[in-house]
């Protein structure tokens, strides 16, 4: 019987034991939890400012580039509402007076407000030809050769060309105000440099920018004037007898040819005062030559 209670009594310790021990335990993780769920906050939160510093930086980025788009669109839809046409021609034709042709050209100039950029006559063995370039008002391009086409039977060659740089010339424009603007920031970046070293490499990327922006309004100025003044060659001709190319009479050529002749004289006399040294030295040597001939000569005719 004292056996069978001491038994129970022991079983009855250790059961006590044990709930004591899950107690402690429960405890002990309840205190882990607690100590463990800052650690877990403050890595959510990282987390969160970094998503929400990426997120602004790609807004901020697709905001600059939205700007950087528009900025070249801009121009594109301001330029885009004329079209930028080159227009170029070339006139070959037969007329039976030059100087009236001539006249009619200078009054259609007059008219449209072009300008005569290059003037030039010729006499050949079957014709007397005058070319002429002009720069006409592209508006006038048109009306220009319609005016001085009256009275003309029919062209040798005409050749009429219209060159589209619409796309070209919003291309050039929309690449000089982009590279303006990197310019201004640019020269931002310059006044906040400190080091010697970053304001040497920000001045030569300055230059660089400078230099192609520079390149691309030249050729910005360049399409605008091809544009504004269109330019046409003109040829007109009247056929001569054949040896009708001589105006001059026969002793006017005589006298050409007299002339010409003291004239190649003078310049022979003139290249020869260019190498006087070469002349002095040979003449020099011919006196030396001939005395010391002379000298063993005369010595010989003594010996004999």
């Amino acid at each position: 019987m004292k056996v069978k209670v001491l038994i129970y009594a022991v079983i009855i310790v250790l059961f006590v034991c044990c709930k004591k021990a899950d107690a402690v335990y429960a405890e002990d993780r309840a205190v882990d939890c607690k100590v463990s769920e800052p650690s877990y906050a403050s890595v959510d939160t990282t987390a969160v400012e970094a998503v929400d510093t990426a997120v602004v930086a790609a807004a901020s980025l697709s905001t600059s580039s939205g700007e950087d788009k528009m900025d070249l669109v801009e121009p594109t839809k301001e330029e885009s509402i004329e079209s930028k046409i080159i227009k170029s021609g070339e006139l070959r034709y037969q007329t039976d007076d030059l100087q009236k042709t001539y006249n009619q050209i200078q009054a259609a100039v007059k008219k449209y407000k072009a300008i005569i950029k290059n003037d030039s006559e010729s006499n050949g063995d079957y014709e007397l030809s005058r070319n002429i370039t002009i720069r006409i008002p592209n508006e006038n391009f048109d009306a220009f050769i319609k005016e001085i086409s009256k009275g003309v039977s029919y062209f040798d060659r005409k050749n009429i060309s219209s060159q589209d740089v619409t796309e070209e010339y919003i291309d050039v424009a929309s690449r000089i105000k982009t590279k303006k603007v990197l310019e201004e920031r640019y020269f931002e970046l310059l006044k906040k440099a400190n080091k010697v070293s970053e304001m040497l490499e920000i001045e030569r990327q300055l230059s660089e920018i400078r230099e192609e922006i520079e390149a691309k309004e030249g050729r910005l100025k360049y399409l605008q004037n091809k544009v504004a003044m269109s330019t046409l060659d003109i040829e007109f001709y009247k056929p001569v007898a054949q040896g009708s190319k001589a105006t001059v009479s026969y002793g006017g050529r005589i006298g050409n040819a007299i002339v010409s002749g003291f004239n190649g004289i003078s310049n022979f006399f003139i290249s020869l005062l260019g190498i006087w040294p070469v002349i002095v030295t040979l003449v020099v040597l011919f006196v030396l030559i001939r005395k010391r001939f002379k000298r063993k000569n005369k010595k010989d005719a003594t010996e004999n």
